[in-house]
């Protein structure tokens, strides 16, 4: 288990960006769908189980509270891709916001329904765009290389996937199949 996490690490990704941006409706399905695929990911669990801890890490609630942390972040991004900005806005890498937000003492519920709400004014503002938008270009801070919108919201949704992984992987160990 400890080697599946090592390998997993966020800032140790590699994204071949580069797809053909005609692939942007099925990019938008795909984060549409995230609320869906979390709220599977956190079905049937007992509050004692979604925000228990392990090695220092977060915790279920936590990792779904931090997708909807980012939220903001995102749609902060796609403004600036519609404004033709050179360099998207930073993200906090320290997750501070994760961090003070207190995910493990709020409802499950709630963490949830803001996460939808908020993924939701993302994917309306991108159904309103027009499919040459998604080639417009800007530079990652991080990744220090432009990137298409097409090519962050590919980032997103492997975001996304990565910390639902992540919530698969604690179920496992606390809810072994068998």
């Amino acid at each position: 288990m400890a080697r599946m996490r090592e390998l997993s690490r966020w800032f140790d990704r590699k994204f071949p960006f580069g797809r053909d941006v005609v692939l942007h409706p099925n990019l938008r399905a795909r984060l549409r769908g995230t609320p869906a695929r979390l709220e599977e990911a956190c079905a049937g669990l007992p509050p004692a189980l979604l925000t228990w801890h392990t090695d220092g890490s977060w915790s279920i609630q936590e990792n779904a509270g931090h997708l909807g942390d980012l939220e903001e972040l995102w749609f902060a991004r796609l403004q600036q891709f519609r404004a033709g900005a050179a360099t998207l806005r930073a993200a906090d890498l320290d997750n501070q916001k994760t961090h003070a937000a207190g995910h493990d003492d709020r409802r499950l519920s709630a963490v949830l329904d803001e996460f939808r709400a908020l993924r939701t004014r993302l994917c309306d503002a991108l159904d309103r765009l027009a499919p040459a938008d998604f080639a417009h270009t800007a530079l990652h801070p991080r990744l220090q290389q432009p990137l298409r919108l097409f090519d962050h919201l590919e980032f997103i949704a492997e975001h996304d996937d990565h910390h639902l992984a992540r919530i698969f992987e604690l179920r496992q160990q606390l809810v072994p199949a068998g």
